[in-house]
Formats: structure tokens, C-alpha cells, sequence
């Protein structure tokens, strides 16, 4: 393990480690990794640890399924899988300072350049041959796992954002098609937001929309702003980055046509849509199970999120298989990462719908370029911008969420917010080295 990486995760601080092991997470896992290696070494069978998150139990019963098909092909190779759904990367960085961390685990795009960086991650591409095919991938998504010219993660899917309306709203207010400028959709809100009574309480708002520098990214390049700098710092509070945010802000305080899921006592925005607290929502494909499911009397349609600054944006979020670099049994932990990844494997866990498949041929195969609700996704795409910028991104994003929301509030300019951001964030950027 490379001291210099121990350095950058030291924020962690010993009393989170402390912490760890009086739970028994951390030396309880030291104890389960042990008696696997140790299986693995005085028997025929490999056992390879698996750990990722699950979105809804679904998930894990779909992966749980390509797990024992894994098995059934290569009898030799077991997989031992464990869900980590509370504070997954800080229990993940946590094991792998220990050098207890799974042998292959999720990694999102966000997290990905501090562990490439410092190599505590296998390098892929000596395991991969011909006919596996890495020209199928999404090429936006792989570079999202590529460092140096060295790919670390081979993507197993993504989502994109779309724009979601409630149907029924749009016929009684006249409104087809849906806006596809930033500009029709402040118009289409102020139609959509109905009922606003003498205390200022709104039945219904146009717009849902979350404040996140995640979901927002896109509006800071709509006008040429930037996220970061070559030095990978922050450096959205510029004129130009800040002309797509101070559309959000002005359609929240100055048209009250939008609202944040808080406001009207929902928790994201999908659950405001199928309230009908919000007659539009800016969300992902893992609405579209979630509305069917919960609310299956809304009607609901997507379609591209509208162009703004006569430029189409929207975000993608992908997650990779990886290696822990220290796995003592590479050559299971590969094959088990090329099943996950490859044709038939993805198009087995991908039939959920919560996210799109990676591989161009299994979204083909599967119809979702074709499909009314799902095709917004996948054009997005084309077009993109990827959540991920840098090491330094969960600092830069910890402060702007802060701030964001105190313009919004009306606290401060949007302009004195993110100075302000920019500023404390880059503080503590150049602290940390």
C-alpha cells in the first residue's frame, strides 16, 4: 500500500477506524477475508469476494441470479458477495487501508481518479483479449476508468437524466410537446404551477428539481463555465458558469414555478412527480420502475432534457467492476468481472431497468433505444457530461451543495455563493496536499 495514498485518506481520522472496529466492521471483516484466503489455499475451490451496493432488493436478487450462472460455468471459482449500503467508499478505503478490501467491489466514476491515482487498483488490460470485444462499450464511460493510458474498470452500466411529465397535467394545460429549450420550460412551468393561494402555499409547482452540483453540472458548461481547472481545483464561479445556475435560481425565487422535494415534503423528486407536487421532474431510468410501482395512476412520459444556451446538456453516472490491486487470485477475479461485463452476463442484469446496459450491443438487443420512456436516456448519451472531475470532486461538491442553497434561500448572491464555494473548497483542496 502506497503511503502516500494512507496520507490522502487520513481525513478519515483514527476515531473513524476506532469506530470501525469497535463495531466489529473492520476486524470482523479482517477475520471473514482471513478464513477466505485460507479456504481458497487448502482446497480445489477459489473463493472470490464481490462487494457493491444494491438500489432496491431487486438488485441484488437479479445479480445474486448471474452470480450462481457464474458458478455453474466455472465450477472451480466461488463467489462470496457482500452488500454495503451505509457509507460504501468509507468503508471500502477503510479495508483497503487495512488491506482487507474485496477482491473486486463497485467503484462509481466520482471515486475513481484517487484510487487510479494511486494504484490500489489492477490495471485491466492485460487481461483483456480480442474477443471480449472493449470496442463495444460506451467509449465515455471507459474513459471514466482509464488513467494514464491504463483501464481500471470495466463499466457495467449508467444512467442519464430526462426530462419526466406528468401527461394528464400537460393535456389539461394545453402544453404539446414538451419544451425542448430552457426557455420554453420556464414558460411551460409557470402554465403547469396552479393554485397558489392567498398564504403563498402552491398545490402544484412546473418544475422538481434537486440543488446538487451532481445534477447541475451540466448547467455550469451550458455557457462555456468549467467545473474544475487544469490543477483540478474548483473554478465554476465565473460569469459563464454561473449564467446556467442563475436560470435554476431565478425560476425558484423569482417565478416560484420550481421546488426542491423538501419544500413539499417529499424526499426526491420522482415521489414529488408521482404526488403530483410537480407537474415535470429532471431525474434518471430508476424512476421509471419507482413511478410504475408506487404511484401507477400517474402517466407519465420523458423526453430530452431541453436544450440551454442553444447547447443539449444532461449528466451521466456510471459504476465500474475493479480489482483490489493486492487480490491474491487475479486470474478468478478476472474471469468473474469479465462475465459480469460481458454480453451475456450484462444482458442479464440489466433487464431491471433502473440503469442502462454499457455494452452499445445489449442496449440495442435490449430495445431501449427504441422505447418511449427509455430512448431520452440513451440519446443522452451522445452528449453527456460524465459525474466525475478529478480527485478533488466530493470536496468541491460538499461545497457548492452548501452554498447553492443558501442562493436559492436568498441568503447571498449567487455570484458571493459561489466565490464563496470555490474559495473554502480550494482551501481545503490545497490543506489536503
Amino acid at each position: 500500500m502506497h503511503r502516500s495514498f494512507l496520507q490522502k485518506l487520513s481525513h478519515f481520522g483514527m476515531a473513524f477506524l476506532l469506530l470501525l472496529s469497535i463495531s466489529g466492521c473492520h476486524f470482523g471483516a479482517d477475520n471473514e477475508y482471513r478464513d477466505r484466503t485460507h479456504l481458497s489455499q487448502n482446497s480445489a475451490i477459489t473463493t472470490i469476494t464481490l462487494s457493491g451496493w444494491q438500489s432496491n432488493p431487486n438488485e441484488s436478487k437479479i445479480l445474486a441470479a448471474a452470480l450462481d450462472r457464474f458458478e455453474q460455468k466455472y465450477p472451480e471459482i466461488r463467489v462470496k458477495y457482500e452488500v454495503i449500503n451505509s457509507q460504501y467508499m468509507d468503508v471500502i478505503k477503510t479495508r483497503l487501508i487495512g488491506e482487507v478490501a474485496p477482491d473486486v467491489f463497485y467503484l462509481d466514476a466520482l471515486e475513481a481518479p484517487l484510487l487510479m491515482k494511486y494504484r490500489v487498483l489492477e490495471p485491466l488490460d492485460a487481461y483483456i483479449t480480442p474477443d471480449f470485444n472493449l470496442a463495444d462499450f460506451n467509449s465515455a464511460l471507459l474513459q471514466a476508468f482509464q488513467y494514464h493510458n491504463q483501464l481500471y474498470g470495466l463499466p457495467k452500466d449508467f444512467s442519464t437524466l430526462a426530462l419526466f411529465y406528468n401527461k394528464k397535467a400537460f393535456a389539461t394545460a394545453g402544453i404539446e410537446p414538451p419544451p425542448q429549450t430552457w426557455q420554453a420550460l420556464q414558460t411551460v412551468s409557470q402554465k403547469l404551477t396552479r393554485d397558489r393561494n392567498q398564504d403563498g402555499k402552491i398545490d402544484q409547482y412546473g418544475l422538481g428539481f434537486a440543488p446538487e452540483l451532481a445534477r447541475q453540472t451540466f448547467m455550469i458548461r451550458a455557457f462555456g463555465g468549467q467545473l474544475i481547472n487544469t490543477q483540478g481545483c474548483a473554478a465554476f464561479a465565473n460569469p459563464a458558469g454561473l449564467k446556467g445556475l442563475q436560470a435554476v435560481v431565478d425560476q425558484y425565487r423569482r417565478d416560484r414555478t420550481a421546488a426542491q422535494a423538501s419544500d413539499v415534503g417529499a424526499t426526491w423528486g420522482s415521489e414529488m412527480l408521482g404526488q403530483e407536487k410537480a407537474a415535470m421532474v429532471i431525474e434518471g431510468p430508476w424512476s421509471i420502475p419507482y413511478l410504475k410501482e408506487t404511484f401507477p395512476e400517474i402517466e407519465f412520459a420523458t423526453a430530452e432534457v431541453p436544450t440551454i444556451g442553444e447547447k443539449k446538456g444532461t449528466m451521466a453516472y456510471t459504476v465500474a467492476y475493479v480489482m483490489n490491486r493486492q487480490c491474491q487470485h487475479k486470474a478468478a477475479a478476472w474471469k468473474l468481472i469479465a462475465y459480469l461485463t460481458g454480453t451475456d452476463g450484462m444482458k442479464a442484469i440489466a433487464t431491471q431497468g433502473l440503469t442502462l446496459p454499457a455494452r452499445k450491443s445489449v442496449l440495442a438487443e435490449l430495445g431501449y433505444e427504441n422505447h418511449p420512456i427509455y430512448a431520452a436516456f440513451v440519446k443522452g448519451a451522445h452528449y453527456a457530461t460524465i459525474w466525475q472531475a478529478g480527485e478533488y470532486l466530493p470536496t468541491i461538491s460538499a461545497h457548492f451543495n452548501n452554498q447553492f442553497l443558501s442562493a436559492l434561500f436568498g441568503e447571498q448572491s449567487l455570484e458571493t455563493a459561489m466565490k464563496k464555494a470555490q474559495e473554502t473548497a480550494n482551501q481545503e483542496i490545497y490543506l489536503s496536499n
